[in-house]
């Protein structure tokens, strides 16, 4: 390491300072967003994240109707399960559904009229 004098003294602080900043750029970079740390939720959370009552999520989870895991007796939601859980409960446009009977429709036909 190199010495120096006091008339350097600036310099010096001036660099490391813009080190330190660089490490701490880099560091914050590096850390996981909160949304990537916090992937398990409890009741309470996950009703927030679905923007429903505690009471209503007690209810899906004793229907079976939401993922949930249960070590013990705590209850715990998967963040990209429950996301899955609202994607797969979309309901269908009046096109969709349409376009599904004609796919089906033009099958049947194929099948039974050579």
């Amino acid at each position: 390491m190199e010495s120096f004098g006091f008339e350097k003294l600036p310099d010096a602080v001036k660099l490391l300072l813009e080190k330190v900043e660089r490490l701490e750029t880099l560091l914050l970079k590096l850390q996981p967003k909160d949304d990537e740390r916090k992937t398990m939720l409890n009741v309470q959370e996950a009703a927030e994240f679905l923007n429903m009552t505690v009471a209503a999520l007690y209810t899906l989870v004793s229907r079976k109707d939401i993922p949930v895991n249960k070590p013990g007796k705590r209850l715990y939601f998967d963040r990209e399960e429950l996301m899955e859980w609202i994607r797969t409960g979309k309901k269908k446009t009046t096109a969709e559904i349409e376009q599904e009977a004609i796919n089906r429709t033009s099958t049947y036909r194929r099948r039974f009229n050579p």
